[in-house]
């Protein structure tokens, strides 16, 4: 940049389609003492160039004011703060300038490397001391920026070498192959040239509105200077007290005086920076102070949100804790009261201790944390009262379920036609008292007209189900086998008195047989579908199903649909078909041993057969009657048979007769067998053997 130039100038490059801008240089005199234009040119340069140019003397690197470090840390600072910041805010992409460093005048006397890295670390070092926004506090800056270096010889004194070293620096804007081109794709601006005019345009109004750029003087420059140093050092001691708070913060726990230490810790720093820094520039003295308020106050603020997670957390769980403490200590409570009670308290509580927390000059609130901890408070509440109905509602469901039991016991084990309708009156009756006993329970919870509803209606399904699973036990292919095998037998083998039927020849067993038959197969459809003769008494369940509240359950997922007429049919047609199939054969075995037991008394004697035992026993009957002890004995034996004749015991007697006398019968055979089967036999196998005899029996052998 030569030192005439005044203003800023721009030209097309010759044969290119580049855009070459020259503004004023930084040490020139043209403007004296305003240094404003300056800042404001460079700053410009900088934001809209791809790649900014900067002339430095050799003889000037590693000074401040010489090589104008005061004013790259001022253009660097506003250039952050001003337009990258925004565009961080806005989520687009960062734009990276390449920043050329040409060394002026170079003799050699200094290798080259030894000047780059001497100006990248007053580079570094400016970039850090600069105030970053808070959404670029961790920038860096390569993110922003690509530092290259190059030297010229002296013009005068070295003027072959010089034209040389301008030939090699054009190539880098010249020649793509160069290693060192400059003008790549990352320091694009993508600004379409019939919208530049605009962008510069918009550009040079933010850099000039910008009161940042004012020059400060020598007092000022000065009081920046130290005002920096006495506040890092008045913020050392701050940092370590404000690291004691956070131990505390950190392990979970509540500092009952943080707001006062907090206080207490700015005063001391804000005290210290007062007392050295207020001799300096009152307006860098304000301002630095300002800032350092806000530099305490940034490093405060991750303890007071420490403070406030802390206290949100121990405030529920102690709410929790407390309304379930008495829920559990007292038998007669009103949730709502209880809630009320507790919500305030901790509400209290926030306030008293968050009241000490807000400092002054600060702009914290605490309005938004409240709101969360008072919306976190009512969802508990809400959760501890769904956890109480869901305990009132099992509950109540278990005592259902036990009143249940018997009455459809007792009702499926009597069959009839209004077998069904006693028990759905039952369970009628069961469900209202239950539907009464949530209702004055829910009173005590403050539960809403549509959650009252939701219970209610989960009361009845759940009802519902456990007399679908009472009855479905009732009715298992082993219990109602049972029950129809117990009522066949009473209508086959009892009279219509209860007495044991000894069956005679004469006796309709055939007719009795079919009819306790019968009567017991069409208890089978009785059993196989929930019928009543009143439908009034089903009224309520299928009701249910239409209900809204199931309906939008169902829909949601939170309950599982059920079918009310697919639920009435307790047996399928194949159940009811086997449960028959298996009931006649047991009828028929019972057919076959009562008739085998009168087959058995059925021994007719011919008329004759009387004369001739007359005829032929008459000596015999004369002795008995003229000797007392075979009078007796013969006296003794028909009163037996006259009391076995009127109580019918003759067939179960004659039974067991028939029965011992074939196990006799059975034991001479496997005697006389065992003592006359041929020697070879007797090496035949036990199981073998066993088997043989079974078979011999017309037994079955069972497998061992």
């Amino acid at each position: 940049m030569a030192d005439t130039t005044k203003g800023i100038w721009l030209s097309r490059g010759m044969d290119r389609n580049v855009l070459v801008m020259d503004v004023e240089g930084t040490d020139g005199r043209e403007r004296g003492e305003d240094q404003d234009f300056e800042r404001k040119s460079s700053l410009f340069a900088l934001t809209t160039a791809e790649c900014l140019i900067v002339n430095m003397w050799e003889n000037q690197v590693g000074l401040y004011q010489g090589a104008n470090m005061g004013l790259l840390k001022t253009v660097l600072d506003v250039n952050l703060s001003l337009f990258q910041s925004g565009r961080a805010r806005a989520g687009a992409a960062q734009d990276k300038t390449l920043l050329l460093f040409v060394i002026r005048d170079y003799v050699g006397a200094t290798p080259l490397e030894n000047l780059q890295a001497t100006v990248q670390t007053d580079l570094d070092r400016i970039w850090a001391s600069l105030s970053k926004p808070s959404n670029l506090a961790d920038a860096k800056l390569t993110d922003f920026f690509d530092v290259m270096f190059t030297a010229l010889p002296h013009k005068i004194l070295q003027a072959r070498e010089f034209d040389a070293g301008v030939d090699a620096l054009r190539t880098r804007f010249v020649d793509r192959a160069d290693p060192n081109y400059v003008f790549q794709t990352q320091y694009h601006k993508r600004i379409p040239i019939d919208g530049l005019p605009h962008y510069l345009e918009s550009v040079w109004d933010q850099v000039v509105q910008n009161k940042d750029l004012d020059l400060p003087t020598q007092q000022e420059l000065l009081a920046q200077f130290r005002c920096d140093e006495i506040a890092e050092a008045a913020v050392r001691p701050f940092h370590t007290a404000v690291q004691a708070l956070r131990k505390v913060l950190d392990a979970g726990n509540v500092h009952p005086t943080l707001g006062t230490d907090m206080a207490s810790h700015r005063s001391a720093a804000l005290a210290a920076f007062d007392q050295a820094a207020s001799r300096y520039h009152q307006g860098v003295y304000s301002r630095k102070r300002a800032d350092l308020v806000e530099k305490l106050n940034t490093a405060l603020l991750p303890s007071v949100l420490a403070q406030l997670k802390n206290l949100h957390a121990q405030l529920s769980e102690h709410f929790r804790t407390a309304v379930l403490d008495v829920i559990r200590r007292s038998s007669t409570y009103n949730f709502g009261d209880v809630v009320q009670e507790q919500h305030n308290a901790a509400l209290a509580q926030f306030d008293e201790t968050t009241r000490s927390m807000l400092l002054p000059d600060t702009d914290w609130s605490v309005d938004e944390e409240r709101a969360q901890l008072e919306a976190e408070l009512g969802k508990m509440a809400q959760g501890l009262r769904a956890d109480e109905s869901k305990k009132m509602a099992v509950q109540l469901q278990r005592e259902v379920g036990k009143k249940l039991v018997d009455p459809i016991e007792l009702g499926l084990s009597h069959p009839s036609p209004s077998m069904w309708d006693d028990v759905l009156r039952v369970y009628n009756e069961v469900t209202a008292s239950a539907s009464t006993t949530y209702l004055r329970r829910a009173r005590s919870l403050n539960s809403t007209t549509d959650e009252d509803a939701a219970g209610l209606h989960a009361l009845q399904r759940g009802a519902w189900r456990q007399l679908l699973t009472k009855v479905h036990q009732q009715t298992a292919d082993a219990v109602l086998s049972v029950r129809l095998r117990a009522y066949f037998e009473e209508r086959f083998r009892y009279d219509q008195e209860g007495v044991p039927r000894v069956w005679k020849p004469t006796d309709d067993m055939d007719g009795a047989f079919v009819s306790a038959r019968d009567a017991t197969l069409r208890l089978i459809p009785l059993y196989a579908r929930i019928a009543p003769t009143d439908v009034t008494l089903l009224e309520k369940v299928e009701k249910s199903e239409q209900d809204p509240v199931y309906v939008e359950a169902v829909a949601a997922g939170d309950e599982e649909p059920l079918d009310i007429a697919a639920s009435l049919h307790v047996l399928s047609e194949l159940q009811a078909a086997e449960i028959g199939a298996r009931f006649r054969k047991d009828a028929d075995a019972f057919y076959v041993e009562a008739k085998r037991s009168t087959v058995t008394s059925m021994s007719r004697v011919p008329w004759w057969m009387y004369g001739v035992l007359v005829v032929l026993g008459w000596n015999e009957m004369m002795a008995v009657l003229r000797s007392p002890v075979y009078f007796t004995l013969l006296c003794m034996l028909l009163a037996g048979a006259y009391a076995v004749w009127r109580l019918n015991l003759s067939g179960p007697l004659l039974h067991v007769a028939s029965t011992l006398a074939r196990e006799v019968q059975q034991t001479v055979e496997n005697q006389l067998r065992a003592y006359l089967v041929p020697p070879a036999a007797s090496q035949v196998p036990p199981l073998r053997q066993e088997q043989h005899e079974l078979q011999e029996r017309g037994t079955r052998p069972v497998a061992q």
